[in-house]
């Protein structure tokens, strides 16, 4: 896979896929990472004379204009972080588009309006999707692939635009790959990982890999109340995914089988309603035995003992793998759990690598210095579709 120091960009219109899919209140960014992620590269691509075009999505607009996903916010801030003004297009191929990309000089940065705007983007259908990357490549001579979060989707510009210009990958992507190879292919033992969100239908393939390489799994978050239910306890009003119970039974019993550690809650934090993210008022929550969750309740994080025995399961790690936040993390009296595992990686020796999406806002919102860790994906899908051992369509259109 080249890399943008294989490309000759000066006076070159380079066309940057990165992901700027960031949290919007309204228009204000509540979360820059994937912005100042994808920065070095196209900073390094000015210093070198390249006219950059940069072109991303936001959220999941239905294929039209919707002001609620705009990129002006994005195209502000990444401006602010370039040190330099940064034009926006108001459309992805239009005349707007059309209009900023020929008013770049050498050294300057745009970029378009929502990519998913259009409806061929995201179509399935192989000639829609094909005729929206045509168009996108009359803007650009060449095409330089930063955007890891969307590198799992087979869309126009992740997987056809690349076919139709000479291509490389960027900074961030090269890193991002060579992160997720040291989870696979050179690992440091004792390798644990640590799985928590909402759905566990979301992690079953991630972890029918992982009880092959891992030697502990630390289970938590609105997921672990399926495997509570399958070991036969009872989980109250707690999230679960009934129909999944039977594929839970079958991994607790691999990893006894393999002798992989498959560690889950032993108390958690419970309540009858669900708090208040926005007020964040108190939400006074018990603390019960992870069997004995009331019928009348639901668990939203771990508990203190489930805290302690997890920092003990990372402290002699020598690689760590976390994907998932350990409770309802944007409430204070519910962060605790995921605050504790954050900490726990911190702690340890190891290789530490948390794997994007609300592992990484959590990281940030919980006030932990980034580069205190090993590496912070930026994203949450792809780095787990890799570690699932599929094919990536954006990484599959970047190798030569």
């Amino acid at each position: 896979m080249k890399t943008i120091d294989d490309l000759q960009v000066a006076g070159q219109r380079v066309f940057v896929r990165a992901d700027l899919n960031v949290p919007l209140d309204g228009t204000t960014i509540t979360d820059d990472g994937r912005i100042r992620a994808v920065a070095p590269t196209i900073a390094k691509l000015v210093e070198r004379g390249a006219k950059v075009i940069v072109a991303s999505h936001l959220g999941r607009p239905k294929g039209a204009p919707d002001p609620a996903f705009s990129l002006a916010a994005a195209a502000a801030r990444l401006g602010d972080i370039l040190g330099q003004d940064v034009a926006f297009a108001t459309d992805t191929v239009g005349e707007s588009a059309r209009s900023v990309v020929a008013g770049l000089s050498d050294g300057q940065v745009a970029v378009l309006e929502n990519l998913r705007f259009n409806a061929g983007e995201t179509s399935k259908d192989d000639a829609e999707r094909g005729a929206f990357a045509d168009q996108l490549a009359a803007l650009a001579d060449l095409y330089v692939g930063d955007g890891f979060g969307a590198v799992h989707r087979k869309h126009a510009s992740v997987y056809d635009l690349p076919r139709r210009r000479p291509h490389a990958a960027g900074d961030l992507i090269a890193t991002e790959v060579g992160v997720l190879k040291k989870l696979t292919d050179d690992v440091q033992r004792p390798y644990v990982v640590a799985l928590g969100g909402a759905k566990v239908s979301d992690k079953l393939a991630v972890i029918d890999q992982l009880i092959e390489k891992a030697d502990r799994i630390l289970v938590g978050g609105g997921m672990a109340y399926t495997f509570l239910k399958a070991k036969g306890h009872e989980v109250g009003i707690s999230l679960l995914q009934a129909d999944q119970v039977p594929a839970c039974l079958e991994y607790l019993a691999r990893a006894e089988k393999r002798g992989v550690e498959f560690v889950l809650p032993v108390d958690v934090l419970v309540s009858a309603e669900f708090p208040d993210l926005k007020t964040k008022a108190p939400a006074h929550p018990d603390i019960v035995a992870a069997d004995a969750i009331p019928a009348d309740k639901e668990g939203l994080d771990i508990g203190p003992k489930t805290r302690e025995l997890y920092a003990a399961k990372l402290a002699d790690a020598g690689t760590v793998f976390w994907n998932g936040p350990m409770g309802v993390f944007e409430h204070p009296d519910y962060a605790g759990g995921t605050k504790a595992v954050a900490k726990g990686l911190l702690d340890s020796d190891a290789f530490t690598v948390v794997g994007g999406g609300d592992s990484a806002a959590a990281v940030r919102l919980l006030g932990f210095d980034e580069n205190a860790f090993g590496h912070i994906s930026t994203g949450g899908g792809a780095s787990l579709e890799y570690l699932e051992g599929k094919t990536l369509p954006g990484l599959a259109a970047l190798e030569d």
